[in-house]
Protein backbone atom coordinates (compact mmCIF):
# COMPACT_ATOMS: atom_id res chain seq x y z
CA UNK A 1 0.00 0.00 0.00
CA UNK A 2 0.96 3.45 -1.16
CA UNK A 3 0.17 6.32 1.27
CA UNK A 4 0.68 10.10 0.73
CA UNK A 5 0.73 12.17 3.87
CA UNK A 6 -0.19 16.20 3.10
CA UNK A 7 0.88 18.51 5.64
CA UNK A 8 0.78 22.37 5.12
CA UNK A 9 3.88 22.63 7.24
CA UNK A 10 6.98 20.12 7.05
CA UNK A 11 7.72 21.07 10.90
CA UNK A 12 4.18 19.43 11.38
CA UNK A 13 5.04 16.03 9.50
CA UNK A 14 8.77 15.92 11.42
CA UNK A 15 6.93 16.88 15.03
CA UNK A 16 3.66 14.97 15.11
CA UNK A 17 3.22 12.58 11.91
CA UNK A 18 6.98 10.94 11.52
CA UNK A 19 5.83 8.45 14.40
CA UNK A 20 3.08 7.10 11.86
CA UNK A 21 4.88 7.76 8.65
CA UNK A 22 7.59 5.15 10.13
CA UNK A 23 5.35 2.56 11.08
CA UNK A 24 4.14 2.05 8.18
CA UNK A 25 7.50 2.28 6.40
CA UNK A 26 8.28 -0.56 9.17
CA UNK A 27 4.96 -2.28 8.49
CA UNK A 28 6.04 -2.64 4.62
CA UNK A 29 4.11 0.54 3.23
CA UNK A 30 5.73 2.93 0.97
CA UNK A 31 5.20 6.31 2.87
CA UNK A 32 5.44 9.79 0.48
CA UNK A 33 5.20 13.00 3.14
CA UNK A 34 4.69 16.41 1.47
CA UNK A 35 4.39 19.52 2.63
CA UNK A 36 5.64 23.67 1.68
CA UNK A 37 9.65 23.33 1.30
CA UNK A 38 11.16 23.88 5.15
CA UNK A 39 13.73 23.09 7.38
CA UNK A 40 12.56 20.09 8.42
CA UNK A 41 12.53 18.46 5.20
CA UNK A 42 16.04 17.41 5.14
CA UNK A 43 15.37 16.00 8.49
CA UNK A 44 12.59 13.65 7.16
CA UNK A 45 14.97 12.64 4.28
CA UNK A 46 17.20 11.94 7.55
CA UNK A 47 14.62 9.80 9.07
CA UNK A 48 14.53 7.43 6.09
CA UNK A 49 11.58 8.91 4.44
CA UNK A 50 10.58 10.33 0.81
CA UNK A 51 9.73 12.96 1.36
CA UNK A 52 8.58 15.83 -1.36
CA UNK A 53 8.21 19.60 -1.40
CA UNK A 54 5.09 21.47 -2.94
CA UNK A 55 4.84 24.70 -4.33
CA UNK A 56 2.50 25.68 -1.40
CA UNK A 57 2.16 28.99 0.42
CA UNK A 58 -0.52 28.10 3.08
CA UNK A 59 -1.74 31.94 3.69
CA UNK A 60 -2.12 31.97 -0.01
CA UNK A 61 -5.61 33.60 -1.49
CA UNK A 62 -4.50 34.05 -4.82
CA UNK A 63 -6.53 31.83 -7.83
CA UNK A 64 -3.42 31.12 -9.68
CA UNK A 65 -1.41 30.02 -7.01
CA UNK A 66 -3.90 27.64 -5.99
CA UNK A 67 -4.66 26.55 -9.05
CA UNK A 68 -0.83 25.65 -9.73
CA UNK A 69 -1.15 23.76 -6.17
CA UNK A 70 -4.11 21.46 -7.51
CA UNK A 71 -2.39 20.80 -10.80
CA UNK A 72 0.55 19.80 -8.84
CA UNK A 73 -1.13 17.79 -6.71
CA UNK A 74 -3.13 15.56 -9.82
CA UNK A 75 0.05 15.65 -11.07
CA UNK A 76 1.33 14.03 -8.35
CA UNK A 77 -0.92 11.53 -7.57
CA UNK A 78 -0.96 10.44 -10.91
CA UNK A 79 2.53 9.90 -11.27
CA UNK A 80 2.95 7.80 -7.99
CA UNK A 81 -0.73 6.39 -7.86
CA UNK A 82 -1.47 6.25 -4.22
CA UNK A 83 -3.63 3.74 -2.46
CA UNK A 84 -4.64 6.45 0.30
CA UNK A 85 -4.16 10.30 0.37
CA UNK A 86 -4.26 11.59 4.27
CA UNK A 87 -4.59 15.24 4.61
CA UNK A 88 -3.52 17.30 7.67
CA UNK A 89 -5.47 20.78 8.28
CA UNK A 90 -8.13 22.42 6.39
CA UNK A 91 -6.42 23.38 3.38
CA UNK A 92 -4.50 20.39 3.03
CA UNK A 93 -7.79 18.01 3.27
CA UNK A 94 -9.46 20.49 0.62
CA UNK A 95 -6.44 20.24 -2.23
CA UNK A 96 -5.43 16.61 -1.03
CA UNK A 97 -9.16 15.42 -1.82
CA UNK A 98 -9.83 17.30 -4.73
CA UNK A 99 -6.89 15.74 -6.53
CA UNK A 100 -7.59 12.62 -5.22
CA UNK A 101 -11.04 12.85 -6.22
CA UNK A 102 -9.76 13.63 -9.87
CA UNK A 103 -7.37 11.16 -10.18
CA UNK A 104 -9.71 8.26 -8.77
CA UNK A 105 -7.63 7.55 -5.62
CA UNK A 106 -9.11 4.58 -3.56
CA UNK A 107 -8.98 6.24 -0.49
CA UNK A 108 -9.24 9.98 1.36
CA UNK A 109 -8.84 9.96 4.74
CA UNK A 110 -8.78 13.65 6.41
CA UNK A 111 -7.73 14.84 9.94
CA UNK A 112 -8.48 18.33 11.26
CA UNK A 113 -8.19 19.91 14.36
CA UNK A 114 -11.80 22.10 14.52
CA UNK A 115 -12.86 23.91 12.10
CA UNK A 116 -10.23 26.44 11.70
CA UNK A 117 -9.92 29.89 11.34
CA UNK A 118 -12.61 30.51 8.34
CA UNK A 119 -15.30 29.32 10.35
CA UNK A 120 -14.08 30.26 13.72
CA UNK A 121 -13.08 33.74 13.36
CA UNK A 122 -15.84 36.98 12.65
CA UNK A 123 -12.97 38.70 10.67
CA UNK A 124 -14.34 40.25 6.81
CA UNK A 125 -12.38 37.84 5.04
CA UNK A 126 -12.84 34.68 7.28
CA UNK A 127 -17.03 35.59 6.84
CA UNK A 128 -16.49 36.21 3.19
CA UNK A 129 -14.52 32.71 2.21
CA UNK A 130 -17.25 30.50 4.47
CA UNK A 131 -19.02 30.12 1.79
CA UNK A 132 -16.72 28.93 -0.86
CA UNK A 133 -14.75 26.70 1.98
CA UNK A 134 -17.95 25.13 3.00
CA UNK A 135 -18.68 23.69 -0.81
CA UNK A 136 -15.35 22.71 -1.24
CA UNK A 137 -15.08 20.61 2.20
CA UNK A 138 -17.79 18.71 1.45
CA UNK A 139 -16.18 17.91 -2.08
CA UNK A 140 -13.28 17.35 0.03
CA UNK A 141 -14.92 14.84 3.37
CA UNK A 142 -17.73 13.39 0.49
CA UNK A 143 -18.04 10.01 -0.65
CA UNK A 144 -17.97 6.81 0.86
CA UNK A 145 -14.10 6.29 0.08
CA UNK A 146 -13.71 9.23 2.37
CA UNK A 147 -13.28 9.45 6.22
CA UNK A 148 -12.64 12.16 8.47
CA UNK A 149 -10.72 11.75 11.82
CA UNK A 150 -11.36 14.48 14.54
CA UNK A 151 -9.87 14.74 18.15
CA UNK A 152 -12.47 15.77 20.29
CA UNK A 153 -16.37 14.98 20.95
CA UNK A 154 -16.96 18.79 20.58
CA UNK A 155 -15.05 18.72 16.85
CA UNK A 156 -17.19 16.00 16.26
CA UNK A 157 -20.41 17.96 17.14
CA UNK A 158 -19.60 21.26 15.17
CA UNK A 159 -18.82 19.15 12.04
CA UNK A 160 -22.13 17.29 12.47
CA UNK A 161 -24.42 20.64 13.31
CA UNK A 162 -22.62 22.20 10.08
CA UNK A 163 -23.82 19.75 7.93
CA UNK A 164 -19.84 19.19 6.34
CA UNK A 165 -20.04 15.44 6.87
CA UNK A 166 -21.66 12.14 6.88
CA UNK A 167 -21.56 11.55 10.71
CA UNK A 168 -20.62 7.83 9.45
CA UNK A 169 -17.41 8.65 8.21
CA UNK A 170 -16.48 10.37 11.23
CA UNK A 171 -13.66 8.80 13.51
CA UNK A 172 -12.65 10.45 16.71
CA UNK A 173 -9.03 9.50 17.68
CA UNK A 174 -7.37 11.63 20.18
CA UNK A 175 -4.92 13.57 18.33
CA UNK A 176 -1.35 12.03 16.98
CA UNK A 177 -0.20 10.56 19.90
CA UNK A 178 3.05 10.69 22.02
CA UNK A 179 5.61 8.44 22.86
CA UNK A 180 5.67 7.84 26.15
CA UNK A 181 9.35 6.25 27.23
CA UNK A 182 10.85 9.52 25.38
CA UNK A 183 8.76 11.73 27.43
CA UNK A 184 9.22 10.17 31.06
CA UNK A 185 9.35 11.86 34.19
CA UNK A 186 12.40 13.12 35.38
CA UNK A 187 13.82 11.67 38.74
CA UNK A 188 13.41 12.28 42.41
CA UNK A 189 14.96 15.76 42.42
CA UNK A 190 14.87 18.01 45.67
CA UNK A 191 12.62 21.17 46.09
CA UNK A 192 13.71 23.64 44.57
CA UNK A 193 13.42 27.74 45.89
CA UNK A 194 11.43 28.24 42.98
CA UNK A 195 8.87 26.52 40.97
CA UNK A 196 9.49 26.68 37.14
CA UNK A 197 6.52 27.01 34.64
CA UNK A 198 6.68 26.72 31.04
CA UNK A 199 4.37 27.44 28.43
CA UNK A 200 5.24 25.52 25.43
CA UNK A 201 3.06 26.85 21.84
CA UNK A 202 3.29 28.70 19.10
CA UNK A 203 3.55 32.60 19.42
CA UNK A 204 -0.65 33.23 19.04
CA UNK A 205 -2.76 35.10 20.73
CA UNK A 206 -5.35 32.03 20.92
CA UNK A 207 -2.84 30.31 22.89
CA UNK A 208 -3.43 32.31 25.61
CA UNK A 209 -0.11 34.48 25.98
CA UNK A 210 -2.01 37.91 26.78
CA UNK A 211 -3.42 36.19 29.50
CA UNK A 212 0.07 34.32 30.91
CA UNK A 213 1.19 37.73 31.00
CA UNK A 214 -1.43 38.97 32.75
CA UNK A 215 -1.06 35.83 35.43
CA UNK A 216 2.71 36.57 35.57
CA UNK A 217 2.47 39.83 36.85
CA UNK A 218 -0.01 39.17 39.54
CA UNK A 219 2.33 36.16 40.44
CA UNK A 220 5.01 38.68 40.63
CA UNK A 221 3.02 41.09 42.63
CA UNK A 222 2.38 38.83 45.03
CA UNK A 223 5.60 37.77 45.97
CA UNK A 224 4.85 33.95 44.68
CA UNK A 225 8.67 31.98 44.29
CA UNK A 226 8.09 30.88 40.81
CA UNK A 227 9.84 31.81 37.37
CA UNK A 228 7.35 31.62 33.77
CA UNK A 229 9.42 30.89 30.88
CA UNK A 230 7.99 30.64 27.14
CA UNK A 231 8.92 28.02 24.80
CA UNK A 232 7.88 28.42 20.96
CA UNK A 233 8.50 30.67 17.97
CA UNK A 234 6.08 33.02 15.81
CA UNK A 235 3.94 32.08 13.52
CA UNK A 236 3.64 34.47 10.98
CA UNK A 237 1.49 32.26 8.29
CA UNK A 238 -1.21 32.86 11.10
CA UNK A 239 -3.77 35.24 11.58
CA UNK A 240 -3.33 35.23 15.77
CA UNK A 241 0.58 35.37 15.30
CA UNK A 242 2.02 37.54 18.36
CA UNK A 243 5.07 40.15 16.88
CA UNK A 244 8.16 39.07 18.46
CA UNK A 245 7.96 42.74 19.34
CA UNK A 246 5.74 41.91 21.61
CA UNK A 247 7.84 39.41 22.71
CA UNK A 248 10.67 40.99 23.57
CA UNK A 249 8.86 43.59 25.37
CA UNK A 250 7.81 41.01 28.00
CA UNK A 251 10.81 39.45 28.17
CA UNK A 252 12.33 43.40 29.48
CA UNK A 253 9.54 43.96 31.58
CA UNK A 254 10.82 40.64 33.63
CA UNK A 255 7.77 38.84 33.38
CA UNK A 256 8.94 35.46 31.27
CA UNK A 257 12.35 33.97 30.61
CA UNK A 258 11.56 33.25 26.06
CA UNK A 259 13.31 30.28 25.58
CA UNK A 260 12.18 30.15 21.44
CA UNK A 261 12.93 27.01 20.09
CA UNK A 262 13.47 24.12 21.63
CA UNK A 263 14.64 20.78 20.03
CA UNK A 264 15.07 19.15 23.44
CA UNK A 265 11.70 19.24 24.69
CA UNK A 266 11.76 15.85 27.03
CA UNK A 267 14.77 17.59 28.76
CA UNK A 268 12.68 20.83 28.88
CA UNK A 269 9.48 19.71 30.81
CA UNK A 270 11.65 17.61 32.99
CA UNK A 271 13.44 20.37 33.87
CA UNK A 272 10.16 22.50 35.15
CA UNK A 273 7.22 21.56 37.16
CA UNK A 274 4.41 22.81 35.63
CA UNK A 275 3.23 23.27 32.61
CA UNK A 276 0.40 25.97 31.71
CA UNK A 277 -1.49 26.13 28.34
CA UNK A 278 -4.44 28.58 28.91
CA UNK A 279 -5.36 27.97 24.99
CA UNK A 280 -8.62 29.63 23.47
CA UNK A 281 -9.51 25.82 21.87
CA UNK A 282 -7.35 23.08 20.37
CA UNK A 283 -7.66 19.69 18.39
CA UNK A 284 -6.51 17.43 20.92
CA UNK A 285 -2.92 19.97 22.64
CA UNK A 286 0.07 17.69 21.79
CA UNK A 287 2.76 19.68 23.88
CA UNK A 288 0.09 19.35 26.76
CA UNK A 289 0.20 15.90 26.88
CA UNK A 290 3.72 15.51 26.56
CA UNK A 291 4.14 17.88 29.18
CA UNK A 292 1.63 14.86 31.14
CA UNK A 293 4.22 11.84 30.14
CA UNK A 294 6.60 13.69 31.57
CA UNK A 295 4.97 14.25 35.01
CA UNK A 296 4.41 17.79 35.23
CA UNK A 297 1.29 18.96 37.00
CA UNK A 298 -0.53 20.52 34.19
CA UNK A 299 -2.78 23.85 33.99
CA UNK A 300 -5.03 24.39 31.09
CA UNK A 301 -8.33 25.83 30.16
CA UNK A 302 -11.63 24.64 29.90
CA UNK A 303 -11.99 24.67 26.61
CA UNK A 304 -12.81 21.53 23.86
CA UNK A 305 -9.06 19.74 23.43
CA UNK A 306 -8.18 20.74 26.64
CA UNK A 307 -10.42 19.54 28.80
CA UNK A 308 -10.28 16.23 26.80
CA UNK A 309 -6.27 16.40 28.67
CA UNK A 310 -6.84 17.36 31.78
CA UNK A 311 -9.84 16.21 34.15
CA UNK A 312 -10.18 19.06 37.12
CA UNK A 313 -8.15 18.02 39.81
CA UNK A 314 -7.38 14.39 39.06
CA UNK A 315 -4.97 15.03 36.97
CA UNK A 316 -4.72 18.68 36.23
CA UNK A 317 -6.15 22.12 36.84
CA UNK A 318 -8.96 23.29 34.60
CA UNK A 319 -9.03 27.35 34.62
CA UNK A 320 -11.83 29.43 32.37
CA UNK A 321 -10.81 30.99 29.21
CA UNK A 322 -9.62 34.27 28.76
CA UNK A 323 -9.19 34.35 32.72
CA UNK A 324 -5.53 35.66 33.39
CA UNK A 325 -6.45 35.79 37.14
CA UNK A 326 -8.13 32.81 37.52
CA UNK A 327 -4.61 30.78 35.63
CA UNK A 328 -2.61 32.79 38.13
CA UNK A 329 -4.61 31.73 41.55
CA UNK A 330 -4.28 28.08 39.33
CA UNK A 331 -0.24 28.73 39.64
CA UNK A 332 -0.18 30.28 42.62
CA UNK A 333 -2.08 26.88 44.17
CA UNK A 334 0.73 24.39 42.41
CA UNK A 335 3.46 26.64 43.76
CA UNK A 336 2.48 26.52 47.38
CA UNK A 337 1.23 23.02 47.54
CA UNK A 338 4.15 20.44 46.42
CA UNK A 339 1.82 17.01 47.39
CA UNK A 340 -0.70 18.61 45.01
CA UNK A 341 1.60 19.23 42.07
CA UNK A 342 2.92 16.21 42.37
CA UNK A 343 0.32 13.80 42.35
CA UNK A 344 -1.25 15.52 39.57
CA UNK A 345 1.72 14.92 37.55
CA UNK A 346 1.63 11.43 38.94
CA UNK A 347 -2.11 11.00 37.45
CA UNK A 348 -1.03 13.30 34.30
CA UNK A 349 1.53 11.01 33.28
CA UNK A 350 -0.42 7.35 34.04
CA UNK A 351 -3.23 9.23 31.70
CA UNK A 352 -0.99 9.54 28.96
CA UNK A 353 0.36 6.27 28.87
CA UNK A 354 -3.13 4.59 28.87
CA UNK A 355 -4.75 7.40 26.54
CA UNK A 356 -2.80 9.00 24.94
CA UNK A 357 0.46 6.31 23.73
CA UNK A 358 1.58 7.00 20.14
CA UNK A 359 1.00 3.12 19.84
CA UNK A 360 -2.74 3.28 20.44
CA UNK A 361 -2.90 6.31 18.14
CA UNK A 362 -1.39 4.78 15.00
CA UNK A 363 -3.07 1.32 15.18
CA UNK A 364 -6.26 3.07 14.96
CA UNK A 365 -4.99 4.81 12.14
CA UNK A 366 -4.31 1.85 10.74
CA UNK A 367 -7.86 0.97 11.50
CA UNK A 368 -9.33 3.75 9.35
CA UNK A 369 -7.37 2.66 6.56
CA UNK A 370 -8.24 -0.94 6.39
CA UNK A 371 -11.88 -0.01 6.77
CA UNK A 372 -11.63 1.74 3.45
CA UNK A 373 -9.44 -0.61 1.33
CA UNK A 374 -9.64 -3.74 3.39
CA UNK A 375 -6.57 -5.70 5.23
CA UNK A 376 -3.76 -3.76 5.94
Amino acid sequence: MKIVLFANTDWYLYNFRRSLALALSKAGHEVLPISPNGHYGEKLRGSGLRWQPLPMDRRSLNPLREAVLLWHLVRLFRRERPDVVHGFTIKCAVYGSLAARLTRVPARVNAVAGMGYVFTSNALKARLLRPVVRILLKLALGGRNARLILQNPDDVELFRQAGLVDPEHVRLIPGSGVDCVRFSPAPQQVAAERVRVVLPARLLLDKGLAEYMEAARLLRSRGVPVDLLLAGTPDPGNPAAVPESAVREWVSEGLVQWLGHVDDMPALFRSVQIVALPSYREGLPKGLIEAGASGCALVTTDVPGCREVVTHEVDGLLVPVKDGVALADAIERLVRDPALRQALGVAAREKAVTEFDERIVIARTLDVYAELLGSV
